[in-house]
């Protein structure tokens, strides 16, 4: 029998809703994060630079563009005859079909996948967070302790405490009592969703609990573990680590990496981030060009000046255009004269000549005043902006937009302008 002593289980099946028009066609863990990077590649690198060689990567909102990066996991060394990576879609059964309804109802469809490798201890990821971690130093910490699970926990400001779920521990850093989002939080010490288990406690509490309604680890698992006296630990930890799941932690979190000296460092050497690239020429910057403070992705023609923004992949930024504080994904093509500030634009979208984004005052978005903030301008994916046209801030556009869809030319701050057939 195939033993493993500890696999992962990466959680990608979510739509991050509070990434707007970003996630609208594709998962959130497979937005491009970085320039050439995707978010699931931090997770994805962080198991393999920890020795972590069979990971379960569990997808189910809008797969596709997924399960076509993950492949059969070459880029992180997880193209294995035993173990390797392994996309783990829900699935017909013979006596029902369910979607996953939780993060812990996820996983317990997937007993069978984790039984083939006989774990002693199994390790539960999120897909959607930015961060390196060593997997390995965790476990030892896990075993130290005779866990039966241990916790990913840090520090956070006590005002924002009430977003995550809140651990209570003692001087030897035992949880003593578990929160979950609480209204008035005890501690600052949040639960980074990054769990290991030990196999036999992991599988039991998933069966004993699996009737509960969207199964959840925050709500039922560790409730119950906890409440029969099973030894739980918080292992904090106190590096970088950022939760893009909305517009603005996502913006800022690219703009970080442009940093002189970044908190989030791409390119150590003893920590590599992997990721599948397509194969492409080095980027052109033309002699009347300016380029500050920018990265710019492989394929990539700069005519124009950029400022402070992250630039993808085989884009093309036309002459005259100026780029400042903003995320353009890959395979985008901008036209001459265009001014860009404060945008985030995404894959595959071609935008006209003259075009300005970011102008005037900021007004609250009409539609989602939550998700679009900040002075942001968010472009979905496949949009076509035509020429000559001006977009104000806080404002959302999509779809294969023609002049009539801009009276005089021109959107308003907070507006949205989402053409039919794409969704919100």
């Amino acid at each position: 029998m195939i033993k493993k002593e500890m696999i992962a289980m990466l959680l990608a099946g979510g739509q991050g809703s509070r990434l707007g028009i970003l996630t609208s066609k594709v998962a959130k863990p497979a937005v491009s994060f970085g320039g050439k990077y995707r978010i699931i590649d931090f997770p994805l690198s962080n198991c393999i630079n920890s020795g972590v060689d069979t990971v379960g990567v569990l997808t189910q909102y809008r797969p596709l563009r997924l399960n076509t990066h993950i492949g059969i996991g070459i880029p992180w060394d997880l193209d294995r005859n035993i173990g390797g990576v392994t996309v783990l879609p829900p699935y017909e059964k013979s006596t029902n079909s369910e979607w996953y309804t939780g993060t812990a109802n996820a996983i317990y469809q997937n007993i069978e996948y984790m039984e083939t490798f006989n774990p002693d201890y199994v390790l539960i990821l999120s897909g959607d967070h930015i961060y390196k971690m060593d997997y390995e130093v965790m476990l030892d910490y896990h075993k130290s302790n005779d866990a039966e699970i241990t916790i990913a926990a840090m520090p956070v400001p006590i005002e924002e405490a009430k977003r995550f779920g809140i651990l209570i521990t003692d001087e030897n850093r035992q949880i003593t009592e578990f929160e979950e989002k609480p209204e008035k939080p005890r501690s600052n010490l949040a639960s980074m969703g990054i769990y290991i288990f030990n196999w036999k406690s992991l599988r039991e509490s998933l069966v004993a609990m699996a009737d509960q309604p969207n199964l959840d680890f925050g709500k039922h698992i560790i409730p119950y573990l906890f409440n029969k006296g099973g030894r739980c630990f918080a292992y904090e930890f106190n590096s970088y680590w950022k939760d893009v799941g909305t517009l603005h932690s996502y913006w800022e979190a690219n703009m970080e990496l442009i940093d002189i000296v970044p908190d989030f460092n791409l390119y150590e050497e003893y920590w590599k981030i992997y990721t599948r690239s397509e194969t492409l020429p080095p980027q052109y910057i033309s002699e009347s060009s300016v380029v500050e403070r920018s990265i710019i992705g492989e394929g990539t023609y700069v005519y124009g000046k950029v400022y402070n923004s992250v630039i993808g992949c085989n884009i093309t930024i036309g002459k005259d255009t100026i780029v400042r504080d903003s995320i353009i994904m890959n395979n985008t093509v901008i036209g001459d004269g265009c001014d860009i500030t404060k945008a985030i634009i995404a894959e595959d979208v071609n935008i006209g000549n003259n075009v300005t984004l970011g102008t005037g005052d900021e007004a609250p978005n009409e539609t989602d005043p939550s998700i679009y903030t900040n002075g942001i301008v968010t472009v979905g994916e496949h949009t076509v902006v035509p020429d000559g046209v001006s977009v104000g801030k806080n404002s959302v556009i999509s779809g294969n937009l023609v002049k009539n869809d801009f009276e005089n030319n021109a959107l308003g701050s907070g507006k949205t302008l989402i053409k039919a057939g794409d969704e919100l």
